[in-house]
């Protein structure tokens, strides 16, 4: 019995697993992903426009 409850519990850690992968390289969410890798540089571009800088930078 607890065979069984292994085999079915690997299954369906397989199965969740799938899925995230599945989901995590959908197109749907490319452009999500992509807007999230670009954050870092979101700060950059409007300390050049004349926002405040960030500390230890230099006017």
């Amino acid at each position: 019995m607890t065979g069984i409850l292994q085999g079915l519990l690997t299954l369906l850690l397989m199965a969740l697993f799938i899925g995230i992968v599945w989901w995590a390289y959908g197109k749907k969410q490319k452009k999500h992903f992509d807007e999230a890798a670009n954050l870092p540089f979101a700060d950059e571009e409007s300390a050049r426009r004349g926002k405040q800088p960030h500390e230890g930078e230099k006017q």
